[in-house]
């Protein structure tokens, strides 16, 4: 048998591998047209601020190793133009030389991956100070730009995955870094609530964040951008000061050579396969960040350019070629990571806005218990967010932000909901325990006995978005901590009934209208709820986060708006 794969790196590269483990004897040939074939691509920013050392540790393996450890031909600098599916050869031109000859195959896979989009819209947008991050060359130009021009700002044009990334290691290797983005907020993967924290996170290391701005200009020595002050107002034109500039606002799928031998385009645009990843030409396989996938939760179709699961599909693929049948599932939930600075980031599952625009009836809870046992000298506040449907408490995702391990806590739910596990299940979910790693009742099991309490009835809660609405009505707010903690900072209307006193101070609180309680992380407000629902009490509604969730959320929303916070002082603590 012989395999032609189209394209290395995670797709292509982990597809030939396992053919070759699968068929010793096989004939495996394997086109890239850049200058490597196989490269970690997640770590290209890391270039940037000297964590990677040197741009040759990013290359992972060569054509060299590739003969020599996996007996595959892999030719780089040589462009598949074409496929003639009817007499199953590709057309190649070799970049270098320019030489153009066919290669037979007998089952072809393609993973030609995406290409970083650039809009034509914007003026300038093909200037020499304006680069992309796709490969390890794109990395090497931009970063021998900035060093040899001895540049000092750089603008960065999307708040995804790689723009984020890129703009902290560009700020870490002592630039003045502008990050633009055209939404409101960055890290689409995050709720509203939760990227609040993000955000403040790169205001404090320095980072000029510029949120539903878009790019419209590249001059020399900066960026014209629209920037809408509000939703329903006109867009304003600004300049950010800028010596080159970074776009990652995405990337599109590479279907024109999908396209051109009439291989099916899903409708979102990437190339469709069937869940062994086969495309309408049962000789063709794709994968990788070209296809589209189904999203598990929601039966909709989408796309997830990650490597993980992009090795998971070449697995898959090979496997079918050699007739090794595998329960696959052309499907996602969508896990991710990220590290800023000094806060981790992860997500799984739907987030808020997703559910609401797959019209599924759904709830969350926000909590802040600590990552590990409060009398450890590491220990920090964990930002946990549960989102799940009402009435039933099947699990649809989290989100979690913390300078603790927010990746295991994310992965358990990612399990969980590839398992079609409830808020129940989540509850008596058994897991790994010890002072320095977490905390008995560990976070994800505190969200599932507050989701459980939202279902069941127990209370009513509202959410952190709510609460400067509830202060500019003048609702009666009950900050439950004590007294010296109240005076450090709190919401300009809140009464102070500590939970030390509450059962003597009942008589101050009215029960002719609804009653907001909260305290630092809503731990000492839920039991203060408790104890007026004993004493006759049903009119009292919990804050979810509490103090420590509202002065993060309220924080760089009332600095980039220049607007009068509810609060009398913020406290992150």
């Amino acid at each position: 048998m012989k395999l032609v794969v189209v394209g290395g790196v995670a797709g292509g590269a982990s597809a030939a591998a396992r053919v070759r483990r699968i068929d010793a004897k096989a004939e495996i040939v394997m086109f890239e047209k850049g200058q490597h074939v196989s490269f970690s691509n997640c770590s290209l920013p890391y270039y940037l601020s000297g964590t990677v050392a040197t741009s040759e540790e990013l290359v992972l393996m060569t054509p060299e190793k590739f003969a020599m450890q996996h007996d595959i031909d892999a030719r780089v600098m040589q462009e598949v133009t074409a496929i003639d599916r009817q007499g199953k050869t590709v057309h190649v031109k070799n970049l270098m030389t320019g030489e153009e000859y066919d290669e037979p195959y007998d089952k072809l896979v393609l993973s030609p991956g995406a290409n970083p989009i650039l809009p034509k819209s914007i003026v300038g947008i093909d200037g020499e100070n304006v680069f992309t991050v796709r490969n390890v060359t794109d990395i090497e130009k931009l970063k021998n730009y900035i060093d040899t021009n001895g540049l000092k700002e750089v603008a960065v044009v999307g708040g995804g995955f790689i723009g984020i990334e890129v703009a902290e290691n560009l700020q870490d290797a002592g630039y003045k870094v502008k990050l633009i983005e055209g939404l409101d907020q960055i890290m689409a993967p995050f709720d509203e609530d939760m990227v609040q924290i993000l955000h403040k996170e790169i205001d404090d290391k320095g980072v000029e964040l510029h949120l539903s701005s878009t790019v419209t200009a590249v001059e020399p020595g900066k960026v014209k951008v629209a920037v809408k002050k509000s939703p329903d107002a006109e867009a304003e034109m600004e300049e950010v000061k800028a010596d080159a500039v970074v776009m990652a606002i995405g990337v599109a799928p590479d279907t024109a050579l999908a396209k051109a031998a009439d291989l099916e385009i899903g409708e979102t645009g990437a190339i469709k396969v069937n869940d062994n990843y086969q495309t309408n030409d049962p000789d063709i396989y794709a994968v990788g960040d070209a296809i589209e996938s189904t999203n598990r939760l929601t039966g909709m179709a989408g796309r997830l350019a990650l490597a993980g699961p992009a090795q998971r599909q070449a697995r898959a693929a090979a496997n079918h070629i050699y007739g090794i049948e595998d329960n696959n599932l052309n499907s996602f939930i969508g896990s991710s990571c990220i590290r800023i600075f000094e806060q981790n980031a992860a997500s799984t599952g739907l987030n808020e806005r997703a559910a609401k625009a797959a019209g599924i009836n759904y709830d969350s809870v926000l909590v802040f218990p600590n990552d590990k046992v409060a009398l450890m000298p590491d220990v920090h506040y964990m930002a946990f967010k549960l989102v799940f449907r009402v009435p039933d408490g099947k699990i649809l995702g989290a989100q979690a932000i913390g300078k603790g391990d927010v990746t295991k806590r994310v992965d358990v739910i990612a399990a969980m909901i590839t398992n079609g596990a409830t808020v129940a299940d989540l509850r008596e979910l058994e897991l790994c325990y010890s002072p320095v790693f977490g905390t008995a009742k560990d976070v994800v099991n505190m969200a599932a006995f507050v989701a459980q309490n939202i279902l069941d009835g127990v209370f009513k809660q509202v959410h952190v978005s709510e609460v400067r609405g509830l202060v500019e009505n003048d609702a009666y707010i009950i900050d439950v901590r004590e007294a010296d903690e109240f005076e450090l900072g709190h919401l300009t209307n809140a009464h102070n009934i500590p939970l030390s006193e509450l059962r003597q101070r009942l008589d101050e609180i009215p029960k002719d209208k609804p009653v907001y309680l909260h305290c630092r992380s809503s731990q000492r407000s839920y039991y203060a709820l408790c104890a007026l629902k004993g004493n006759g009490f049903d009119n009292a509604v919990n804050i979810s986060g509490s103090y420590l969730g509202i002065s993060l959320y309220e924080y760089f929303r009332d600095k980039s708006l220049s607007r009068t916070p509810i609060m009398t002082a913020y406290n992150f603590d």
